[in-house]
């Protein structure tokens, strides 16, 4: 036997509209021990940035005490700035006592 489809089909709420999770940002702070390189590097192995692109914004965490890398949903942010963290400070520095790169994920603004 056959089911048939009802004549009228159900409303829906027209004002329903799907909302976006807001972007977060993976911010490096600015640290004096590891090298600048090093800084480099990791932006690239992370992020996949031409080293220009890197070289401006380690050069940007430098002069200006941080630097937005890369905005995004929060999970990913998250696992970007873990990525950074768990590439460890820069093998140069260790000596000095050099900690991974300080990085955070806050609300874009």
């Amino acid at each position: 036997m056959a089911t048939s489809l009802p004549d009228v089909l159900p409303e829906t709420d027209a004002d329903t509209k799907t909302r976006r999770q807001p972007p977060y940002a993976v911010v490096l702070h600015n640290d004096d021990l590891n090298g600048m390189d090093w800084v480099m590097l990791v932006l690239q192995k992370v992020f996949g940035y031409p080293v220009p692109k890197c070289f401006e914004l380690m050069l940007e965490a430098h002069e200006k005490g941080r630097s937005v890398v890369w905005l995004g949903a929060l999970e990913l942010a998250e696992l970007k700035a873990d990525q950074i963290h768990s590439a460890g400070p820069d093998p140069a520095a260790k000596s000095r006592g050099a900690q991974p790169l300080a990085v955070t994920v806050e609300p874009a603004a």
